[in-house]
């Protein structure tokens, strides 16, 4: 039998360079989202970080972790909104046991 919702996380990394407004729109832009496609469980703000490489030559990133329940099919949709979205700089969404 198939399951009806899965427990999901999404942690994402935000650019510094577009400044702590939009940073704090587009954190509650995800967020939206999935309150819109599930139920998030929670939002964790992580803050500044260190990168462990460059990216797009950026040595800092605001980390935000989503947990989040929904429909298997929403996380797909989740990761291809994050990877075209402006001011991301990486993402991943798994599965939580």
């Amino acid at each position: 039998m198939a399951k009806l919702n899965e427990n999901y996380e999404a942690v994402v990394i935000f650019s510094m360079k577009q400044g702590e407004e939009s940073i704090k729109e587009s954190v509650e832009k995800f967020a939206a989202l999935i309150r819109d496609n599930g139920t998030l469980e929670s939002v964790d703000e992580w803050g500044k970080r260190a990168l462990a490489y460059e990216i797009n030559d950026e040595a800092e990133g605001y980390y935000v972790l989503y947990n989040f329940n929904s429909v298997p099919s929403f996380p797909h949709e989740l990761e291809r909104r994050l990877r075209i979205a402006d001011g991301v700089l990486r993402s991943l969404v798994v599965t939580r046991v």
